[in-house]
């Protein structure tokens, strides 16, 4: 039995008082009295350009929100200096942060320790939650021209630098140790404006946006053994130019030329050449106006499925491929879409319950719709294959306050995969969202311009 001495009751009281005001109680089932932690949350705010932290606690059967304001040491950053995206790896933490013109003031990344520890115990994990989250490295020089793209390959961060034509590859354990590669390490390999795919720790992808001499697009194809300047060990040719995405599933590389998607078998040993590489190509389809070939310019992955956005008007929604298939083909869903709204990336979890999710949201940029929350059910039957992909339920939301890159909904999920997380930028709100019922348990105001956001941890005891 868990006591409460006279003053923690109090202050427990208290607590729960103040925070009622932006919660709407949610009943779950406590395991134990008292309060206990289930998520913590780190999100950007784009008003002041800097780094917030809170967490969700069960007390008894309600969930409650804390906000514990800003991370302590995030450094300060300059007018023309922005976040850029945000990537975690277990308690790790890496953003990009976009320069000035020709990268002044400085951009480059910064990494946080989220100082939260997982515990596995075979079928579920518990999780210990640590002092407030720190910033244990950053890198900004005025070389890191605006990083916009970062990715996670096999447990490794990878941030395109653009002006450097090539990318930096972080591996946690150095980034923790503080030793030997704790400021990541480069390799050349792509340009002007990098997307890039890695496999197996050996080989990367790395994408150029322009044209070659030919009129072709160019992806280098990068050894991961040989950091540093001499690190290209072939390049190929797509057929279209205009590259800008890139993703690595079930030991194939996609990208996005500038019509439909290409792919190409890894070469993790690094045995082909300019050659003899087989570029394989699969069409998105033609804009029935124009002709104008449809593509698309960024990629996500669930279990072994290639997830995009392509289409226009009719044909817009979510294509999928099946990247482990012996001859990959698209499948799509058409999504329909409001006046003035425009279908975003989504993100894909699968929930506690088994079921697989591609969440994505319908932001406004124009007109009086309301903006929209859409969750699909990627695979309705549960038989692994997604291309009987429905629409589950849509759910209106908050407002976004979009400004170029920034200022966008970002949703991300508790690892116990019970909840997610989003926020509503424009109302300065985050709100949970049940991925059982599939409905917004609550809303929290945090006040700014709540961006991007990443979860971690889960129920901190199961027993």
């Amino acid at each position: 039995m868990l006591t409460i001495s006279l003053p923690r009751r109090v202050a427990l009281c208290v607590f729960v008082i103040s925070i009622a005001t932006f919660s709407t109680p949610y009943s779950a089932s406590a395991q134990h009295g008292g309060s206990e932690r289930i998520i913590r949350v780190t999100w950007q705010n784009a008003k002041d350009k800097s780094l917030h932290w809170g967490e969700f606690l069960q007390v008894g059967p309600s969930i409650v929100f804390q906000n514990h304001g800003k991370i302590a040491n995030f450094p300060k950053l300059k007018d023309s200096q922005s976040l850029g995206p945000m990537k975690r790896i277990d308690n790790l933490m890496v953003l990009g942060v976009r320069g000035g013109p020709k990268g002044k003031p400085q951009g480059g990344w910064i990494a946080v320790d989220l100082r939260v520890t997982e515990h596995p115990h075979g079928d579920h994990s518990d999780y210990t939650y640590g002092d407030a989250p720190r910033v244990i490295q950053k890198v900004l020089d005025d070389s890191r021209l605006c990083p916009i793209h970062l990715y996670v390959y096999g447990k490794e961060f990878y941030l395109a630098n653009d002006a450097l034509d090539g990318f930096t590859r972080i591996n946690p354990r150095a980034l923790m140790s503080g030793g030997k590669g704790a400021k990541g390490v480069f390799y050349r390999g792509g340009g002007d404006h990098i997307t890039l795919a890695a496999v197996g720790k050996k080989v990367a992808y790395s994408t150029w946006i322009g044209k070659t001499e030919s009129g072709k697009g160019k992806v280098d194809v990068v050894n991961l053994d040989k950091p540093g300047e001499k690190s290209v060990a072939y390049s190929f040719e797509s057929p279209t130019p205009g590259l800008h995405g890139a993703i690595a599933n079930s030991g194939r590389v996609f990208l996005a030329p500038s019509d439909g998607i290409i792919w190409v078998d890894a070469d993790r040993k690094l045995s082909q050449s300019a050659k003899s590489v087989k570029v394989n190509y699969l069409s998105l389809g033609k804009n029935p106006q124009d002709q104008t070939p449809y593509r698309t310019g960024a990629f996500t992955a669930h279990k072994d499925w290639v997830l995009f956005l392509a289409g226009r008007d009719k044909d817009a929604g979510l294509y999928m491929v099946q990247a482990s298939a012996p001859k990959p083909s698209v499948s799509k869903l058409i999504v329909p879409t409001k006046p003035g709204l425009r279908l975003g990336m989504p993100e894909c979890v699968t929930a506690l319950s088994g079921k697989n999710y591609a969440i994505s949201f319908q932001t406004k940029r124009a007109g009086e719709s309301k903006e929209q929350l859409t969750i699909i059910d990627l695979d309705p039957n549960q038989d692994r294959n997604f291309s009987d992909a429905k629409i589950a339920k849509s759910i209106g939301v908050g407002n976004s306050q979009v400004k170029g890159f920034r200022s966008y909904h970002s949703i991300c999920f508790d690892d116990d995969k019970r909840f997610a997380v989003f926020t509503n930028p424009a109302d300065g709100e985050i709100c949970l969202l049940s991925l059982d019922k599939l409905n917004v348990v609550s809303r929290h105001k945090v006040g700014g311009i709540p961006t991007g956001i990443v979860a971690v941890g889960g129920e901190a005891s199961k027993h």
